[in-house]
């Protein structure tokens, strides 16, 4: 009898044991440390980017906290809904007014999560129950959106060029608008040396230019 109990008392042992490993690492996975204290604030947003319960919470890229909940919330002042992210920050992590906070993303397709900007120093600590307004952060729909655009765009000024379109596809694809303007440039360096070697003031020679214009593309080559 009194066998039988002591090996009832070891496996009960062993089983809380098994129980409390189990706990503690769960909490290490989940960076959960029941010794920690901490203040929970309110951020608002007009756009959530599917950021979600359990989220991390960094401050200059350290995580601090984490997201307890995030809701969907109707303004009677504004009109409109909003969504608000219900955050818990640890004691040590001090977070100014003026900081700002937006939604990130760990790399392109990565975990969301919450990243706080340091404010201001010397601005004064924001404390427990803070409601802050966020910055929304950029919608990848809207930036893919806008890069097909432009993609666009391009593709329609390279078909342009390509058929001679405009004064730089002219350039492009007709020979004799690109030697005239080589030609008019190479009349302007023989006038310049010319001026040069004969001490043909400038001023005057620039003026008479302007009355008649024509000498410049009028005059013959060598």
């Amino acid at each position: 009898m009194e066998a039988a109990r002591s090996f009832e008392i070891k496996v009960g042992s062993f089983i809380l044991a098994g129980v409390v490993i189990g706990f503690l690492i769960i909490f290490s996975i989940g960076d959960i440390n029941l010794a920690k204290t901490g203040y929970n604030i309110t951020v608002k947003f007009d756009f959530a980017s599917g950021i979600g319960s359990a989220a991390p919470v960094r401050l200059s890229g350290v995580g601090v906290g984490r997201v307890d909940d995030v809701s969907v919330v109707y303004s009677d002042q504004d009109k409109k809904s909003h969504a608000e992210i219900r955050a818990w920050i640890q004691d040590d992590a001090r977070i100014e007014e003026d900081a700002r906070i937006t939604i990130n993303t760990l790399g392109l397709l990565g975990e969301k999560y919450l990243e706080i900007y340091p404010g201001t120093p010397g601005t004064r600590l924001i404390t427990n129950g803070a409601v802050l307004v966020g910055q929304n952060p950029v919608v990848m729909e809207k930036l893919t959106e806008n890069l097909v655009d432009l993609s666009n765009s391009v593709s329609i000024i390279v078909k342009r060029l390509e058929k001679g379109e405009g004064t730089i596809g002219k350039l492009l694809v007709e020979d004799a608008v690109y030697t005239d303007l080589r030609s008019i440039m190479s009349n302007v360096k023989d006038f310049s040396v010319e001026l040069k070697s004969t001490g043909t003031n400038f001023k005057d020679f620039s003026d008479d230019l302007k009355k008649h214009p024509w000498k410049l593309l009028a005059r013959p080559r060598e």
